[in-house]
């Protein structure tokens, strides 16, 4: 698919829904675009930003990433991206790459010294991983979970 020359915009408040349907392809869980967006809306009290690219004519993202400045020992003052997902008919034309380099310059602004994020592991998430070696991001660290019942 060639490269498409996007529109690349932090949503402001009350513009959430316009980011759902590539977040959903991430975040398919929450089940619809209306509950996606009332928990996009809420974690803004936290923090919670959202930049997204945009096609010529297209009123819905065709690439979006969730994001929010934060501050800890470990890492300082830095940008932590929570969501980066393009839609799939919309994959292949840079939006991803796009964004990365929106939300450095973002990170730079906000005077964060680092951008992290974390990925999921697997087969599925290797074009991810691709883009996120491309734009010169490096496997820092392992990160470990455990669910609490």
């Amino acid at each position: 698919m060639p490269l498409v020359n996007a529109e690349i915009r932090e949503l402001q408040p009350g513009e959430e829904a316009l980011a759902a349907a590539a977040l959903l392809e991430l975040r398919p869980r929450f089940g619809d675009a209306a509950a996606l967006t009332r928990r996009a809306s809420a974690q803004r009290a936290a923090g919670y930003r959202i930049v997204a690219a945009f096609e010529p004519g297209e009123r819905e993202a065709a690439a979006a990433a969730g994001f929010r400045v934060a501050e800890n020992l470990a890492w300082g003052r830095h940008l932590y991206v929570d969501d980066l997902s393009t839609r799939a008919t919309s994959r292949g034309r840079g939006h991803g790459a796009r964004l990365m380099r929106w939300l450095a310059e973002q990170a730079r602004r906000d005077g964060c010294a680092e951008l992290h994020l974390d990925s999921g592991v697997g087969p599925e998430r290797e074009s991810a991983h691709r883009l996120y070696f491309g734009e010169r991001m490096r496997i820092a660290s392992y990160h470990f979970t455990r669910k609490l019942s």
